[in-house]
């Protein structure tokens, strides 16, 4: 079923190996547990809402954000030309497996030294994202990418999960009494990636042959010389760069949701440590069914429609997140009944999953199909300054708002970003931007 028209499912699977293995960094570090542990307990700045600690780490996800903005387009124009996909790719791989086990010696107090951490590893993580992602139209055709990218998103959350439900099994909750346990997060997730990515590593083919390079010129002005060349055709590209923009506005969205589901949990909701555990599994197993589901239909209804349904989805959700408390009270009000919010919340959690594991996936393919051949990881590498500088706007965004609104009023930031996200895909023509890609083939 996995094996495509460009490789065997052995190649496919080990492809996707890789959204399995670096799950456990965005999930253990990102989501569930080092920023909660961050936030309260590193910092620990109290009050009851713990703004101070919110708003450096959304600083420190932003500068690494940044870092990528700066970085990954001329990254993969290189690797494109010296056919070095996979050696890029490595090096990101390594650096995270790094940065993310030296968590370990990070203590209450040492905010410096977590916030310095914290910026290399996400941007080393962000990097390798988009170094895999310019993989896809190489292991995968036009009409095989959708099933394709679902396959690594669905992977990607199942490998999460397994990596969350040992850590909070093993290690236990996050507060200053268990400290001593949980600091071993960082290393376990870093092992954990080091581990499960080896297939990829083993049987991940690099297909470009390296191009010897012009008189005179080195990679670094080669790199930046052929992002020029790009920028200058982009008018040859329109419907590429109207999907990144709407990509930039739903990416803006959805990592302010990765970044403090779990955040926004403890903090609005007030959830027992069983929910959360509960949440968890309830969103990664919706999460994996949306992106496999929805990748084995968007071959067939078509990326760009697949996307939209995605983001009336996460309207959806967030309008939900937003108004679980008050929905809560209002209906025991009304029914005379018992209800706690944190169950309410259970399913908002639900719907979010099912459109966080589709609509990746089915952003990915997009961009994938309108990538031109021979310039995936270039391509790929604006995918990656698209949804990094969306990072960077959304949680610098979303962290001086809950300083102003605190944080359940800042999350309906969320909502008008896919709400514009959805305006823009409208002018989006899938048709079209298949045919644009063949304006700068090589």
């Amino acid at each position: 079923m996995w094996a495509t028209s460009k490789a065997s499912r052995r190649e496919v699977v080990s492809w996707a190996m890789f959204d399995f293995a670096n799950q456990a960094y965005t999930l253990l570090i990102i989501t569930v547990i080092y920023g909660d542990l961050f936030t309260r307990i590193i910092v620990g700045d109290g009050g009851g809402d713990y703004r101070l600690g919110n708003l450096l780490w959304s600083t420190a996800l932003a500068l690494s954000y940044l870092g990528v903005v700066a970085t990954a387009p001329w990254c993969g124009a290189v690797m494109d030309y010296a056919a070095a996909k996979k050696r890029f790719l490595f090096i990101s791989y390594i650096t995270t497996v790094a940065a993310t086990a030296a968590l370990y010696w990070v203590e209450p107090g040492y905010i410096v030294l977590g916030f310095v951490l914290i910026v290399i590893s996400n941007y080393a993580y962000s990097m390798g994202e988009a170094f895999i992602a310019g993989f896809l139209p190489d292991i995968a055709g036009p009409s095989e990418m959708g099933r394709v990218s679902g396959l690594g998103w669905s992977l990607g959350y199942i490998g999460g999960l397994c990596a969350t439900l040992f850590t909070v099994l093993i290690l236990g909750e996050v507060s200053e009494e268990n400290f001593d346990r949980i600091r071993w997060v960082g290393p376990f997730a870093a092992v954990f990636f080091l581990l499960c990515a080896i297939p990829t590593f083993l049987w991940l083919r690099e297909r470009g042959r390296p191009r010897p390079l012009p008189s005179g010129c080195g990679y670094a002005r080669l790199g930046f010389g052929r992002v020029a060349q790009t920028l200058r055709n982009l008018k040859q590209l329109r419907e590429l760069a109207l999907f990144l923009v709407s990509l930039l506005l739903a990416t803006s969205g959805l990592v302010i949701v990765i970044a403090y589901a779990f955040i926004y949990g403890a903090q609005v909701i007030g959830w027992d440590e069983h929910v959360r555990m509960v949440m968890f599994i309830t969103t990664q197993v919706a999460a994996a069914a949306g992106a496999i589901g929805f990748g084995l239909i968007q071959d067939r209804l078509g990326a760009k429609r697949t996307y939209m349904v995605t983001l009336l989805m996460w309207i959806a959700a967030i309008l939900m997140i937003w108004g679980t408390p008050g929905v809560t009270e209002g209906v025991n009000r009304l029914l005379g009944l018992a209800w706690e919010a944190q169950y309410v919340f259970l399913f908002a959690g639900c719907l979010a999953g099912l459109a966080l594991g589709s609509c990746q996936s089915a952003g990915r393919t997009i961009v994938g199909l309108f990538a031109p051949d021979g310039r995936a990881g270039e391509f790929f590498g604006f995918w990656g300054l698209a949804t990094r500088l969306a990072g960077a706007i959304g949680l610098v965004a979303v962290g001086g708002l809950q300083i102003l609104l605190g944080l359940q009023g800042a999350i309906l930031l969320c909502a008008g970003l896919f709400i514009g996200a959805f305006v823009v895909a409208l002018r989006v023509d899938e048709q079209r931007g298949r045919v644009q890609r063949n304006t700068l083939v090589e």
